[in-house]
């Protein structure tokens, strides 16, 4: 099993849905997607905290065999975002984000984390990933993620990631507005022009696509009786569907094809409480048993 490295954000989020708020709990891409990867393979975890960081939040990532050695401990606030969703589920409206530490964060990667087996690249600025990329060997793939902010902002930078990483995860707001046109087949080549061997489009409620030179794979988001908090799904999305490569370190189709479920089932559990609280539960044989549940899901017979 190789090491998964993972840069990206530590916060604490408030967050209010119509099924209820949670205040000051433990949020970021990078550990949502860090906590659903260390269900199958092993973790580095380098982002930035406050000196205000909940030693209780650290004791949980650690007991998830997370390695934290890299998580940067700083003078000030930690990053703080709150948001609110309403009946809709399909985006947060954003009401503060604090930035506070992670405003001047600048990933320094220490010797030991400089030869990971796969690599992702949270949602940060496209200049600080290119500087992760230019201080670590070659990994057997980087995968990231960015934003609205960053494509509007600094799209040439972002394009000059896009040359180097094997696999971009976005979401179809995102992916069209870096495709620039409202048709994701036509968005995805022109992304898939630019470098990245696979795009893989987030859905929300309708599932995932994933498109590469070869073919076009789509998974449904799983029906659930109960959505609480959908903050965190696509970082957990991402988290299940590298650890799952890291676990086995196999790339082919078939094996992205069942990396894509297993993401899409760690995000499924997510969603079902606040934070992080579905996960801090969760057994492995409980994912089994969804991704299982995924296949009769998708499952029909072929013209006789």
């Amino acid at each position: 099993m190789g090491k998964l490295l993972v840069v990206g954000s530590v916060a604490l989020d408030t967050v209010r849905t119509p099924f209820g708020e949670a205040t000051e709990v433990l949020g970021g891409s990078a550990t949502f997607f860090s906590v659903a990867a260390s269900y199958f393979t092993n973790v580095e975890l380098i982002a930035v905290i406050g000196e205000d960081f909940p030693e209780a939040h650290l004791s949980f990532l650690k007991s998830r065999h997370i390695d934290v050695a890299g998580l940067e401990k700083r003078q000030g606030q930690t990053f703080r975002w709150k948001g609110e969703y309403s009946y809709q589920l399909n985006e947060a409206r954003t009401l503060d984000t604090r930035l506070n530490v992670f405003e001047t964060f600048r990933p320094q990667i220490a010797a030991q984390y400089r030869s990971p087996g796969m690599l992702f690249l949270g949602n940060i600025d496209p200049e600080l990933q290119l500087d992760v990329l230019n201080q670590v060997q070659r990994p057997s793939v980087v995968a990231c993620d960015t934003m609205n902010f960053w494509i509007e902002g600094k799209r040439e930078a972002l394009w000059r990631v896009l040359e180097k990483v094997d696999i971009l995860i976005i979401n179809d707001g995102e992916a069209r507005l870096l495709g620039q046109d409202a048709n994701l087949v036509q968005v995805a080549k022109t992304i898939l022009a630019k470098g990245p061997k696979h795009l893989i489009i987030k859905r929300g409620e309708y599932g995932v696509l994933m498109f590469n030179q070869k073919q076009v794979f789509g998974a449904p988001a799983f029906p659930l009786e109960q959505v609480k908090d959908p903050t965190g799904a696509g970082d957990t999305f991402a988290g299940g569907f590298m650890g799952y490569l890291s676990a086995t370190g196999n790339l082919s189709d078939a094996a992205i094809r069942q990396a894509i479920v297993f993401g899409s089932v760690m995000a499924s559990f997510t969603v079902e409480a606040f934070s992080l609280d579905r996960l801090r539960v969760l057994d492995y044989k409980e994912i089994e048993a969804r991704f299982r549940e995924f296949k009769r899901l998708t499952h029909f017979e072929d013209l006789s």
